[in-house]
């Protein structure tokens, strides 16, 4: 089981992504981990790519596909791919890609989520500066402090209505099209995010087992 999980932002993938990793056993890989981890490994393809993003640049889609073999090839696992492909340029490599290493996609999972409720998840988003935790708070009578280790809870800076609203933009420019590449495969599966994670959890699970 080779999975994508597409949504826009706010839509809660990287919850849903976690809990299919512990369900099904899979290989999760988000791309912005990947990259960090690449960079951190001090690697030559990881150097390179440290000196795009310090100069302010986007990494090029061969380096993001280079980058993911390489954590392909490092499991026997099932692969849940998390924020990847974004294009259908990206789109068309992933599939030559995992071709080329005799694997292939089985289920693209997306989760629906509308403009104004994706917005609100996000700015009322705060994480933990100590244990990482990400609640969702009310921002009439925000909390300051984390309930679970009592860190102190700070708003990323892409959190802001402004800039969650540009990233939704983005989102129907560059990633919809995918939607489209994916629709007709047989594999494509569209999902209601506006409900409780674990009910989103199941609908996920019942379309998996019902297309294996």
């Amino acid at each position: 089981m080779n999975i994508i999980l597409m949504g826009c932002p706010g839509a809660g993938k990287g919850t849903q992504a976690v809990k299919l990793q512990q369900m099904f056993h899979l290989h999760h890989i988000s791309t912005g981990d990947v990259l960090r981890a690449e960079i951190a490994s001090g690697s030559p393809l990881g150097k390179q790519i440290a000196a795009i993003i310090d100069k302010g640049n986007l990494v090029p889609d061969e380096m993001i596909i280079s980058m993911l073999e390489n954590s392909v090839k490092s499991t026997d696992k099932g692969i849940i791919f998390d924020g990847f492909p974004r294009t259908v340029a990206q789109a068309q490599a992933l599939d030559e890609m995992m071709h080329r290493l005799h694997h292939r996609i089985t289920h693209v999972v997306m989760i629906e989520l509308p403009q104004e409720e994706a917005v609100r998840r996000i700015t009322s988003r705060r994480q933990c500066k100590k244990c990482g935790e990400i609640l969702h708070i009310d921002v009439k009578n925000p909390l300051t402090k984390c309930p679970v280790c009592g860190g102190e809870l700070y708003a990323r800076p892409d959190d802001t209505p402004a800039r969650a609203k540009h990233r939704f933009d983005v989102y129907r420019q560059e990633t919809l099209p995918v939607k489209n590449y994916y629709q007709s495969s047989g594999k494509y599966v569209e999902i209601n995010g506006y409900q409780e994670p674990q009910k989103v959890f199941e609908d996920i699970e019942k379309s998996l087992k019902k297309n294996k």
